[in-house]
């Protein structure tokens, strides 16, 4: 069979993502049928005085004897300030939890299209990277969910400069810092797949990892105070541990990558 031509390669790709873009618009669609489950169900319920975390947290507060790791939840006012703002958050919304939802579909057809190109030595290595980057992204996306999110949620709303000022949080705020949060700890979480590759190209080394282990234990411990401003040492801890975790973990793939 002769080899394919550019352009053939390119319409190849072309249908790849004709197909990918597909998916995650039937996936869209099918989100916004589900309007009540997908705001009631799944994004309103951080700011739940019953949402898991918190009745987890307090459960744990009581068998501690710890009374201060029960967080008070207030109810806060959602408001919404423009005519179209609902509408498009629902938009919005639908489409960014589709393209979740078609991860792995997508990558799949990134690794179709790439595969052929690869010598069968690296398609393991490749696939079992492929396998870590899913992994590693919805992981990040559960720890947001079920901690990060719903304890800076819990602190921002209820933070108060002058009891004069009531807080009313606009939806366009509290959906753009639901999402946000939710992408960004989900792209924090390949910091292991990235230490990997950089460590396979003889960037990164384990040496220099162990060598600004002290950074990184300040940094995680600088971000965990600024996502739970409290005085519970323990709230805190239970962000930053799985965050220096994670600069654990990449520096023993690096570290594997070395011996290999």
């Amino acid at each position: 069979m002769p080899d394919k031509t550019f352009w053939d390669h390119l319409e190849v790709m072309r249908w790849m993502l004709v197909r990918c873009l597909a998916v995650v618009a039937l996936l869209a669609v099918a989100v916004f049928c589900f309007k009540d489950f997908v705001f009631e169900g799944i994004v309103f319920q951080p700011c739940r005085a019953d949402f898991v975390t918190y009745r987890a947290m307090c459960r744990l507060a009581t068998q501690c004897g710890m009374p201060g790791l029960c967080p008070q939840i207030e109810e806060v006012e959602m408001i919404n300030i423009n005519l179209a703002s609902q509408l498009m958050t629902h938009l919005s919304m639908s489409f960014y939890l589709a393209l979740v939802l078609a991860l792995p579909y997508i990558v799949t057809e990134i690794w179709l299209f790439v595969s052929p190109a690869l010598y069968s030595s690296e398609r393991k290595p490749a696939v079992a990277a492929i396998a870590a980057f899913i992994f590693q992204f919805f992981l990040g996306l559960a720890l947001a969910y079920f901690l990060i999110f719903p304890l800076t949620y819990n602190f921002l709303a209820n933070y108060q400069v002058s009891d004069r000022i009531v807080n009313q949080i606009s939806l366009n705020s509290y959906t753009s810092s639901f999402i946000g949060m939710m992408l960004a700890m989900g792209l924090v979480f390949e910091m292991p797949v990235v230490a990997y590759f950089f460590a396979r190209i003889g960037i990164l080394k384990s040496s220099m990892l162990r060598r600004y282990r002290k950074v990184a234990v300040v940094v995680v411990l600088v971000l965990a105070a600024f996502i739970t401003p409290s005085t519970d040492i323990f709230t805190m801890m239970l962000v930053a541990l799985p965050l220096y975790l994670l600069f654990e973990f990449s520096r023993l793939v690096v570290a594997r990558v070395e011996k290999r």
